[in-house]
């Protein structure tokens, strides 16, 4: 067996993504952000994402590393590696960049990104964001945006589905 070579110019540094979002921020170009774990892409993930793109002229991701996912989900995660998530994500037309992240938090690269628009799913409110990542959006005027939540998808149901399958 051959190992994949998953060649992702839109996977980047966050230096580079910041380098990036100047360039863009210099043309008159919004860019948007989201951030999460994305370990099974689903239909639930990809409405969400092309809304999200929809805010603004470039989308970028902020992925969670597998240690952020560990941290957050469990020793059994992330089911795919940061590397394949991020190749997942990249292949997707609505994403222009994805960087890792493996910090608890992500307002070190909000302040850094400063991004037009900022984006979670709608299982998310104001009051759930984390007040430092709210505070470090606020900060430089970043629009906070809820998307539709699409019921019946999520990666820890399809992990279910999954498992139940390989029973029958």
């Amino acid at each position: 067996m051959v190992k994949a070579d998953l060649e992702n110019p839109k996977l980047v540094a966050i230096d580079v993504a910041v380098e990036r979002r100047m360039a863009l921020r210099a043309a008159g170009k919004k860019v948007v952000l989201t951030n999460g774990v994305f370990d099974l892409l689903h239909t639930g993930h990809l409405f969400y994402l092309q809304k999200a793109r929809a805010l603004g002229d470039a989308l970028f991701i902020a992925l969670n590393g597998d240690v952020s996912v560990r941290a957050l989900k469990g020793p059994l995660r992330p089911v795919q590696s940061e590397e394949q998530r991020a190749y997942a994500l990249a292949a997707l037309a609505c994403v222009d960049a994805v960087f890792f992240f493996n910090t608890p938090r992500l307002d070190t690269e909000i302040r850094a990104l400063q991004p037009d628009v900022y984006c979670k799913a709608g299982d998310y409110t104001l009051e759930k964001l984390d007040p430092g990542e709210r505070v470090a959006l606020q900060g430089f005027g970043s629009r906070i945006e809820f998307m539709p939540f699409l019921a019946g998808f999520s990666t820890t149901a399809l992990i279910a589905k999954i498992k139940a399958a390989g029973e029958i």
